[in-house]
């Protein structure tokens, strides 16, 4: 007796078992149902995603004598049966288009097509795969007849790769009705093993089926066919260990113990790693995958714990929720990042060796820097100099007094100039370059006077201009609670050439004078002319 493989025996029957494509079966259920059936259809998508079955379901839908109000075939009359099985009918017949992709064959087809169906009530479906494969020659034969189809003719073209047809045949898109078909999600791939599993009496571990599902890469066809391979070496029961050995799939404490290696920097373990994978026949590329799908899922586990997705059995669950306890944020973007770039540049797709590019990307991920909070360095390094605290706020007034407007709190001058240089908003309107050197320099208070002592270097000639000088002063004596405040720059080379790096008192008083004389350019200009001298 012949044996028929699970894809082939579960394969839906009516518009509504076609799982994730809710979007297509429901449009063409209701066209069926209102008499608004097109004469072309385009359907396009990754392979075993349902495209030929929709299509199939479609002709059946037409062709059925039992078909419901609601558009769907019974699936169980002769007509049903005689398409799902795919058997060529004087009605509805499948073509591959990668075997007759000639311009005859279009031309043959096309005459087929103008012969009406062997009933007056029926359709003539022809349903064509990989229809991508088609030469610019025969769909130029075709063109004619999809503009003007005969009556009761529908075609129905299937592929995976719609853009050949857009750029051999871009006329075509126009006289079709187009439909995307999505990969169908790891949830309803295993959600349909395990109702195939239910309908065959076979009992199953959920994480045996996840394994499966992600193996199936969004097609539910090829997760029937790996369920049909893990059934041949165990038909009792599906279990992780069989999956294991059939499908050569990860198991997920080969993902932790990498994860530990990481973490705890070891880094010549990557090497005997690697090689027990190698040793256990594990594809490299396939590891890698499954690497940046498990970072992705520490990243999300990270950034929002109470929501970390139900991705595996509990055991594993909580197994990485400790992994990415021990991870900042920015670690497993980076991470991510690095193991992202492999496959973007194409490099591990190129090499006929991946091990090296395999263990070359753990061992950057080990080396890698963590990430430390700035907050944190501050911290480490002594923190940001205390201000002074504020003077004791004064006592409420009498209720018989009328009330004032309090003034601001006078600060010393030199906790205002620190509270002057973290004001980041008036630090960005001064020049570039001085922020900096303002930063190094010494600031202390003296008569009322804040005097700035600074390196040598270019920023001095910069504070020294009157523009700048009086920004600092503004936005000083907003910080002291005072209406005007005073800065004196001594420091660096004075503009007598003379080493200023010692403050003296004299020094303070030369400095105050020679700032007043800038400030009042008359009395500047009479200075120079009249050999003024002047004293405090």
């Amino acid at each position: 007796m012949s044996y028929l493989a699970l894809a082939r025996k579960y394969r839906p029957r009516r518009f509504g078992e076609v799982a994730t494509q809710e979007h297509v079966s429901e449009t063409l259920r209701r066209a069926v149902a209102g008499g608004r059936v097109g004469h072309a259809y385009l359907l396009c998508g990754p392979r075993g995603v349902g495209k030929t079955t929709l299509a199939r379901i479609l002709a059946m839908s037409l062709n059925c004598a039992g078909r419901t109000a609601e558009g769907e075939p019974c699936g169980t009359c002769e007509n049903c049966n005689h398409i799902w099985g795919g058997h060529t009918s004087l009605d509805v017949v499948e073509i591959d288009a990668a075997s007759n992709r000639g311009v005859e064959d279009a031309r043959e087809l096309r005459a087929r097509a103008m012969l009406a169906p062997s009933e007056e009530d029926r359709y003539k479906v022809y349903i064509l795969d990989e229809a991508h494969m088609l030469t610019r020659e025969a769909w130029n034969a075709l063109l004619k007849i999809l503009e003007e189809p005969p009556p009761r003719v529908i075609f129905c073209f299937a592929t995976t790769e719609a853009r050949r047809i857009q750029q051999s045949a871009s006329p075509i898109l126009s006289r079709c009705q187009r439909f995307d078909f999505r990969r169908i999600g790891t949830d309803d791939i295993m959600k349909r093993l395990g109702e195939v599993l239910e309908a065959e009496g076979i009992g199953f571990d959920p994480e045996a089926l996840r394994a499966i599902a992600r193996k199936a890469n969004g097609g539910m066809r090829d997760g029937l066919s790996l369920l049909d391979q893990v059934l041949a070496l165990s038909d009792e029961e599906v279990k992780v260990e069989a999956v294991v050995r059939v499908l050569g799939v990860v198991a997920e404490e080969r993902y932790l113990q990498i994860l530990d290696v990481i973490l705890e920097r070891r880094h010549g373990a990557v090497f005997d790693f690697v090689e027990e994978l190698l040793d256990e026949g594990h594809d490299l590329v396939e590891f890698y995958h499954g690497l940046t799908e498990r970072l992705r899922l520490l990243l999300r586990i990270t950034l929002d714990g109470g929501a970390a997705p139900v991705m595996m059995a509990g055991e594993h669950r909580d197994a990485y929720g400790q992994r990415a306890a021990s991870f900042a944020p920015g670690d497993l973007v980076r991470m991510l990042a690095l193991a992202s770039g492999l496959e973007a540049d194409g490099s591990l797709r190129r090499t006929g060796r991946p091990r090296v590019m395999v263990e070359m990307l753990l061992l950057r991920m080990s080396y890698l820097d963590r990430t430390v909070e700035l907050e944190d360095i501050i911290r480490s390094l002594g923190g940001v100099p205390a201000r002074e605290p504020a003077p004791p706020a004064a006592p409420p007034p009498s209720p018989s007094a009328a009330p004032e407007p309090a003034p601001p709190a006078a600060i010393d001058l030199a906790a205002a100039w620190q509270a002057l240089l973290d004001d980041r908003e008036r630090m960005k309107t001064l020049p570039r370059g001085v922020s900096p050197f303002l930063r190094a320099a010494t600031a202390r208070a003296s008569d009322g006077v804040l005097v700035l002592e600074l390196p040598a270097g270019p920023g001095e000639a910069r504070l020294r201009q009157k523009p700048v000088l009086r920004a600092l002063e503004e936005g000083l004596a907003l910080h002291a609670g005072r209406d005007s405040a005073e800065i004196s720059i001594v420091g660096g080379t004075d503009e007598d050439g003379a080493d200023g790096g010692r403050v003296t008192e004299d020094s303070v008083r030369q400095t105050r004078l020679r700032e007043l004389v800038k400030r009042a350019p008359h009395l500047e200009r009479a200075v120079d002319e009249l050999e003024l001298d002047l004293v405090d």
